[in-house]
Formats: C-alpha cells, structure tokens, sequence
C-alpha cells in the first residue's frame, strides 16, 4: 500500500516544475492500493504544486448536450474520472465555464486561468485553457491512461483546422453560474471518427523526440507530456499528413524517424 509520502517522493521523480502548470489526466484505480485513498493522491498533487498551478479537467460532454443543455457551474459532476471530481469540490478550486470542456485549477493564477472559455464557440479554443497551457508551457500528466485521454491534442488539431472534427453548427448550450445566472454558449462540438482513439499512434514519436516521457505513480504508468514540445511535433505531423489520426494503424518506424530528426 503507498502512502501519501511514497506519491510525493515518486512525484519529485517526474521532472515537474513544482512552480509551473500541470494538468492531469487520470485513472485512479491503476495507482493500487493508496492508504487514505483517491482524497490521498490528491493531497500529494496539491502539497507537490503547492506554488504553482494544478489542473484537472471536469468535462461534462458525454451528457451536457442540446437535449440537456444547461451545465450548472457548481452541480454538473465532471464525467472523467473519481478524482477529477473530488478536486473541483475542494476548497479554493475554481472551475472554467466551458459547458461541455471544463476545467478546474488550484493555485497561482487559476482564476485567470480558468477565465473566458465560455466567450469560445469550440471545446479547445487557442484562447482556452487548452491554449493557455501552451502559453504558460505547461506539463501534461496522464496518470494511468495513455494519450487517447490527452484532450490537449484535440487543441492543436484545432488549431491547425484539421478538417472533419468540429460540426458546422452550433448547439445552444448554457453556463448556470452559483448564482442562477444563464449565459448562452453556442457550441461546436467534436464530430466524425472517434479520433481520439487513434492519438496512441504517436506515442514512440513523442518519446523518442523528447516531448514526452515515462514514470510511474503508485502502480500507475504516467506519461509526462511537454506542451511546447509536443505542440512542435504535432504540428509538424499534421501538416505533412492531417489525416494522421484518420486510421488506427501503427506508424512504420521511417515515419518516425522523419519527426525524430526534424
């Protein structure tokens, strides 16, 4: 059974910035047995960024939807996870308005961080959060999942315009702030193959380029993703081929050689 001790000495490990911005994806199940369980994980990632800034993401997407438009602030429960969850709840958390991508932060910033996203018409905005990692060259932990689970990735895809993954209409989706107040967000949402499915196949380019690396917490296999780096690589990729993640093929080790000596 790891303790909250054994977290945060496998957490100095990871080549994060404890000042810095990190965002983490997460399985809570595939840490193992932690004594005081998932409110123990997220107390060693809270004293590890204590003076910096830690993210997680809170999506409501899977039911926030024209069918159910209103996503309350306060009440919708994030669909992403145990721990995601537990962490918008805490105190001093504050959460983005974003009805389908949101996010919650603690710590330097967050506040600002987290403002605007419901002034977005998509999920992944380039001045979203999504985008503000980027600027603030964040880390991306993906804790126990792979990156299909990294919506970071969905970002420079939209960024870059990749064709097939936004719906040319808008849902008429709605922000419930605390205090009943109901703002109207418009949204696009991601369309076509399930794309993200596919974002596996990058996974040796990414490592073997330096934009992302390996560890583990508790039991859990993590991936520490560079948003400066990855966004690099990424983009290189895509605008040779946007079609990369169109198919679930692995890539031939020539393709990867090309993005590992660019």
């Amino acid at each position: 059974m790891y303790t909250q001790t054994d977290l945060l000495n496998q957490l100095d490990q990871l080549g994060l910035d404890k000042e810095g911005t990190l965002l983490v994806h997460s399985s809570f199940k595939s840490i193992g047995q932690i004594a005081g369980g998932p409110d123990a994980v997220l107390n060693s990632l809270t004293a590890y960024m204590k003076d910096g800034l830690l993210v997680l993401p809170t999506h409501t997407w899977e039911y926030i939807n024209a069918e159910n438009p209103d996503f309350h602030v306060v009440d919708s429960p994030s669909n992403v996870g145990v721990l995601t969850e537990l962490f918008r709840k805490r105190e001093n958390v504050v959460r983005s308005l974003h009805p389908t991508h949101s996010v919650a932060a603690l710590g330097s910033e967050a506040i600002s961080f987290v403002s605007g996203d419901e002034k977005f018409d998509t999920p992944c905005a380039r001045g979203s959060v999504w985008g503000k990692l980027l600027d603030r060259k964040a880390k991306i932990m993906l804790l126990g999942v792979d990156l299909t689970r990294n919506t970071f990735i969905h970002g420079i895809e939209e960024w870059l315009d990749i064709p097939g993954r936004m719906t040319d209409t808008h849902e008429e989706l709605y922000t419930v702030l605390a205090d009943g107040t109901k703002i109207s967000v418009p949204s696009r949402r991601h369309c076509g193959l399930s794309w993200s499915e596919h974002f596996w196949k990058v996974d040796g380019v990414l490592q073997k380029s330096g934009a992302m690396w390996l560890g583990k917490l508790g039991d859990a296999e993590v991936r520490i993703c560079d948003t400066v780096k990855l966004t690099e690589v990424l983009t290189r990729m895509l605008q040779d081929n946007p079609d990369l993640f169109s198919d679930n093929q692995p890539l031939s080790e020539n393709t990867i050689n090309v993005y590992i000596s660019k």
